[in-house]
């Protein structure tokens, strides 16, 4: 579990691919503190398990899955990445409670200057505008944001100058594409009232080539 704060961006040093999936080695600073192998990291929103550490590097496995269903793909040697551990007990959340699971890809459509924030605009799937209700939370590339206003087909949100700064929506343009996680507790409470009978049941995927192409699997 996260809190969709990021502690720093890495670097991707490494991509090694293979048929049962890829390994990257990622440099960091912050997140090196007491990271030890079997930890989780979220990398660009998706939890990751480490599976070894070095002096200032960390190495993740990423099932060809994940690499399907987010942006981890588009990865090369010298992105940045922003990187969260998981949170502790004790922490405070300064964002809201993230599960590190990818519910789908949103493409930025616009990038407005307005007083010192960016505002984004991003084009989202049904599966994840379903989540998103005004001044509520969502999670881009693992960064806990705040919607401004939500559409049919799009939502958008303001980013301030730390943020900016300090995560890679500082870096992202118009036709570039991020990780979407919706709040968890909005599927919380769609799942309970389908089971009361209040709600009708999701309706089933329509597997036509879009969705096969959508999941890489042609």
């Amino acid at each position: 579990m996260f809190t969709g704060i990021v502690e720093e961006m890495g670097v991707i040093k490494r991509l090694e691919k293979s048929g049962a999936g890829t390994t990257l080695t990622i440099l960091a600073s912050t997140v090196m503190d007491d990271l030890e192998a079997g930890a989780s990291v979220s990398v660009n929103g998706a939890c990751l398990t480490v599976v070894s550490v070095g002096e200032r590097e960390f190495a993740v496995e990423v099932s060809p899955e994940t690499l399907a269903v987010t942006t981890l793909g588009q990865l090369a040697a010298g992105t940045p990445v922003n990187l969260e551990r998981a949170m502790r007990v004790h922490d405070r959340i300064g964002g809201h409670l993230v599960a590190g699971h990818v519910d789908g890809v949103g493409s930025i459509r616009n990038r407005t200057p307005e007083g010192n924030a960016i505002v984004l605009t991003i084009e989202a799937p049904r599966e994840v505008l379903r989540y998103c209700v005004h001044k509520g939370s969502i999670t881009l590339d693992g960064i806990s944001m705040t919607i401004n206003e939500v559409s049919d087909r799009n939502f958008s949100v303001a980013v301030i100058p730390h943020t900016a700064k300090a995560t890679t929506l500082g870096l992202k343009k118009p036709g570039e594409t991020v990780n979407l996680e919706a709040d968890l507790i909005g599927k919380y409470v769609e799942r309970l009232l389908q089971d009361r009978g209040q709600l009708p049941a999701k309706p089933a995927p329509v597997i036509d080539r879009d969705y096969l192409q959508k999941h890489g699997l042609i």
